[in-house]
């Protein structure tokens, strides 16, 4: 027997993911009224619409100024996306706020690892080599403990990779990727620059 699904559920899903009407529908009746398995069910096609929109030009977008921590932090981010519509649309402002805000508080160097600069990189991989030789390990394991070790390197100043901080379990670019699956348009975190009180 099917499942009635309600304009209540529909509405509660929509609520948690931020999808279209239509998407929560088809994601509810694919999971028997299910909203946990609903929305796991839009992750997973929205990832797979987003990557199939990844090519497209992003010609429009914003330019979003963010202030944090009573005017000490301040977070200028460029967003891109395809259509002046969806720039001026309240979602995608609030996904550009809310990378502002992720940027004033997690700090991170560039927007991707392809961006980091390449003598830090060398710095950190020769200091990960000197700690990973010491260990007394063969060669060949030294380089997958370096490669470790690079990796969660990564994860820690390189924005995409990076923990939401307003929620731990995705990735900025998890999140980038479910912005894009819901707007229906590709979606570029073009640059940024963060200030500090103090800094130079």
């Amino acid at each position: 027997m099917s499942t009635t699904i309600t304009a209540n559920m529909v509405s509660e899903l929509r609520s948690r993911t931020g999808a279209g009407i239509m998407d929560c529908k088809k994601a509810l009746a694919e999971t028997e009224g299910n909203v946990d398995a609903a929305i796991e069910h839009l992750r997973k096609t929205g990832m797979a619409k987003a990557e199939k929109k990844a090519g497209r030009a992003t010609a429009e977008g914003l330019v979003h100024a963010y202030i944090h921590d009573g005017g000490k932090i301040g977070v200028l981010v460029e967003v891109g996306c395809e259509t002046d519509f969806v720039a001026r649309n309240e979602d995608f402002v609030s996904f550009v706020n809310d990378i502002a805000m992720h940027i004033a508080a997690a700090d991170p160097v560039s927007v991707s690892r392809e961006d980091v600069p390449a003598d830090l990189v060398e710095r950190e991989r020769n200091l990960f080599v000197e700690q990973a030789k010491a260990s007394g390990k063969p060669d060949n394991v030294v380089e997958k403990m370096v490669e470790g070790r690079l990796g969660k390197f990564y994860a820690e100043i390189a924005l995409l990779e990076q923990e939401f901080v307003k929620d731990p379990d995705k990735t900025v670019d998890d999140l980038l990727k479910e912005k894009i699956a819901t707007l229906g348009e590709n979606m570029q975190i073009r640059r940024f620059v963060r200030y500090k009180l103090g800094e130079e």
